[in-house]
């Protein structure tokens, strides 16, 4: 195993990919940008740290990757900043499958395997005339929530869709009320296993800080237009009773996934779900790999403190699954 490293990029779930690697035994690899670098430094979790100007300098690095013998992990920073084509192109081994990021990153398609695996998603609207409901706008590319609005009719949509005038990609959703509730899967393509790690929700601004003045304040205040930019992440454990549910959710998912895109999802990845008053579990998004919903189970979760004797990030979930397929001869199987 020794000869192996684990490297990713310096940003989003670093931290706890490269200290769930150093956990089981690798040497690990952090590519940063310029000016970047200081938390790896701190919280020595990188072995080695390669500078890079900017994300495409990644490119540049790939040869000298593929030397140190590192093992790519990607997260949403990965995906977002090289972009779904290059990263199919990218050379060096990567855990995970590539092919199902063109799944992930079109939302016709996301919606057609999450439909196919039977789950519950928001309604649509292709034409903003159909409106009746109160409805969420997202526009795709949009990080971390920025450029999301509500609105609660046609003609409130119609007025706030001015902001966002020659815009063209994005999907206007159906507004469904619950608790929001990010719910963090591993699937094992050495031992077939589906394995829950945690929940989370995040913490939005100025959406949930606008959930802290009263009805009467917000009213003298200047107009102020809720957003749905991620500063960070609260974890939650849900109630016992709806786990069965949420487990045949998450295997639905992979059976599908093996079916349209083999040899199908596997890793870490994450249902994002809207629960609620009745207890239905309505699922909006997947996001096929780590998330940073994941970061506040560095040292584990209530869920893997279950099932491990161990701490066990998600981060550190990964790196076994590589360390079990290195020791079973079936690295092939991890990469894509």
């Amino acid at each position: 195993m020794a000869q192996y490293k684990i490297a990713t990029i310096g940003s989003h779930s670093a931290l706890q990919i490269l200290k769930g690697a150093k956990d089981e035994g690798f040497e690990t690899i952090c590519v940063c940008l310029k000016g970047r670098e200081k938390p790896y430094e701190s919280f020595k979790v990188a072995d080695k740290i390669i500078i890079v100007d900017d994300y495409q300098g990644f490119f540049d690095v790939q040869d000298q990757l593929i030397k140190e013998k590192a093992i790519i992990i990607p997260h949403a920073s990965f995906i977002a900043y090289l972009g779904p084509e290059k990263v199919e192109g990218f050379k060096v081994p990567y855990f995970g499958n590539k092919k199902i990021l063109d799944w992930e990153s079109d939302r016709n398609m996301e919606r057609k395997w999450l439909g196919a695996a039977g789950l519950k998603m928001p309604m649509i609207f292709k034409n903003p005339e159909d409106i009746d409901r109160p409805v969420i706008t997202k526009f795709h590319g949009a990080h971390g929530g920025a450029g999301y609005f509500v609105a609660k009719d046609l003609k409130d949509w119609k007025q706030k869709m001015k902001a966002y005038k020659g815009e063209q990609d994005y999907v206007i959703q159906e507004y469904i009320m619950g608790v929001p509730c990010y719910i963090h899967y591993f699937y094992s393509s050495l031992t077939g296993e589906i394995e829950l790690l945690g929940f989370d929700k995040r913490y939005e601004s100025n959406v949930d800080s606008l959930g802290r003045i009263s009805a009467r304040d917000q009213i003298a205040l200047p107009k102020i237009d809720p957003s749905y930019v991620i500063v960070g992440n609260i974890p939650i454990v849900v109630r016992e009773s709806l786990l069965p549910e949420i487990f045949k959710m998450g295997e639905n998912v992979v059976k599908e996934s093996q079916k349209i895109c083999p040899p199908g999802l596997f890793g870490p990845f994450c249902l994002e779900t809207i629960i609620t008053p009745n207890q239905e579990i309505i699922t909006f998004e997947i996001s096929a790999r780590i998330v940073a919903g994941t970061n506040p189970y560095i040292d584990g979760s209530p869920y893997t403190a279950l099932r491990y004797k161990e701490p066990m990030s998600t981060g550190r979930r990964i790196a076994r699954e590589i360390k079990l397929a290195i020791k079973q001869d079936k690295l092939n199987k991890v990469l894509g």
